[in-house]
């Protein structure tokens, strides 16, 4: 019910974050103005989140107070002879003053909305020093009898003042605090917030734990679509095939297609993974792919190839010497003679080689096969984790664009690729840039499956 949906605005000096906070918490790099010139917001403005398809809760973004200190003496004098009003009384008849609509005209719209919400969120610029001023707006603000939530904006920057505004906080009576930086909030940070609202807010307790257990869950959701995307590019990337005559010319055309479309898979990856996280191209500033070097490789007799031709993995010489051969005699650029394919006839094989003949068949006249080197498919999955790392801690106030460093991830830099990857190099068909591609549902599964991998290995230093 309308009735229901609760009201919370952000209140504080100019300056101060409150519509950076208000960007992060609804995941909206477009919400508001965001500048670094004092009063930039100079109206009110909203949003709501929804919860099962209901509004629940609704944010408000107020202007900056400028002029608290006189302000406050002016809010002293309106009580009549004889009178003593309490807050909220007060703050009212200064609204029906001409001041309110004047000299006072921004601290007034604060007010107005402080008065029509079930609490407030006084957002602090912690690199700036406590002042007198911060101390009457607070002072104001209270009068309006409405719970305030202090929020500590900008903890990460090197020479924040938090502790001293603990400090403050606690001598007028503000003991639940929050640190939210609305440029690289915490992992845990929403939930912080809303767990503290839910105490000032007993009435709501139970929607604002709804809430932030269903905002948990999304980013979850988020975390675990991110791994997909990326397993699903290692997926394209390890299965390209590129074809190639023999000579030089041909096979440098072949490996210059091979890189173009590895870059773009990429991009188109990066581009997913801004969009899932609700973030713009520009706010992520990426580099070409330095793919150097591609496999010139015999893939077609990995040992998956030689499962479906019918030879098991371990089966000793005879699979030891099938696979060394091929891969000797193509290296070297020869054909494969009949002998060999009287050979795989007589072992069984046949039925294999039949299934991949169009493969087979280029082989024999000379053709040769390039595909993503082992070290490429390694700085794909270093790049794409990181950039998802950096998008969990990134927050939507964040005016500079993203740059990516030299991961810590000596798992994906030197360790064993996992063997999803060793099965899609024998599978060309898996390949969305591919010609004949087939989204069958093992390479569902294993993509599922590597995208656990991934998500479950620990996540690169921020």
């Amino acid at each position: 019910m309308p009735e229901d949906l609760i009201k919370i605005a952000l209140v504080g000096h100019t300056n101060t974050g409150k519509t950076s906070l208000l960007r992060t918490l609804t995941r909206d790099t477009g919400f508001g103005e965001v500048a670094d010139s004092p009063g930039t917001t100079r109206h009110v403005e909203g949003a709501r989140l929804r919860l099962e398809g209901r509004a629940v809760l609704e944010w408000f973004d107020t202007p900056g107070m400028e002029d608290s200190i006189s302000l406050l003496e002016y809010l002293e004098r309106l009580d009549r002879p004889g009178e003593r009003l309490d807050g909220p009384a007060r703050i009212r008849r200064f609204l029906e003053t001409p001041e309110a609509h004047g000299r006072y005209e921004q601290e007034a719209r604060v007010l107005a909305k402080m008065l029509d919400c079930d609490a407030a969120l006084y957002v602090i610029d912690a690199r700036d020093p406590v002042l007198g001023k911060h101390r009457d707006e607070l002072a104001i603000l209270a009068a309006c009898g409405r719970p305030l939530l202090p929020v500590l904006n900008f903890v990460n920057a090197p020479a924040h003042r938090a502790d001293e505004w603990r400090g403050a906080m606690a001598r007028l009576g503000l003991h639940a605090v929050v640190e939210f930086d609305t440029v690289a909030p915490p992992l845990d940070g929403e939930q912080q917030l809303y767990a503290k609202l839910g105490v000032l807010l007993d009435r709501h307790a139970a929607a604002l734990a709804r809430l932030s257990g269903s905002l948990a869950a999304q980013r979850g959701a988020r975390r675990g679509a991110a791994y997909e995307m990326l397993a699903d590019l290692l997926i394209d990337a390890a299965a390209l095939h590129v074809s190639s005559a023999s000579d030089e010319a041909a096979l440098t055309a072949a490996s210059n297609r091979l890189r173009e479309q590895v870059r773009q898979r990429e991009q188109a990856c990066v581009d997913a993974l801004l969009a899932l996280y609700n973030f713009r191209r520009s706010d992520f500033a990426d580099d070409a792919l330095p793919l150097q070097g591609e496999r010139w490789g015999m893939d077609l007799f990995h040992p998956q190839a030689l499962k479906d031709m019918g030879v098991q993995v371990g089966m000793g010489a005879a699979a030891g010497a099938m696979a060394g051969a091929a891969v000797d005699l193509f290296s070297a650029g020869l054909s494969l003679g009949t002998g060999m394919l009287i050979g795989a006839a007589a072992g069984g094989l046949w039925q294999g080689v039949e299934k991949l003949g169009k493969r087979m068949a280029g082989k024999l006249r000379g053709w040769r096969e390039i595909s993503v080197d082992d070290a490429v498919l390694r700085l794909l999955a270093l790049r794409q984790r990181q950039l998802i790392e950096a998008l969990e801690r990134r927050g939507h106030a964040a005016r500079e664009p993203l740059k990516l460093d030299r991961p810590d991830d000596e798992a994906w830099r030197n360790g064993p690729l996992p063997e999803a990857l060793k099965e899609a190099r024998s599978r060309p068909e898996w390949s969305a840039l591919g010609e004949r591609y087939e989204d069958s549902d093992r390479r569902k599964r294993v993509v599922g499956e590597l995208a656990k991998t991934l998500a479950d290995a620990p996540l690169p230093a921020a």
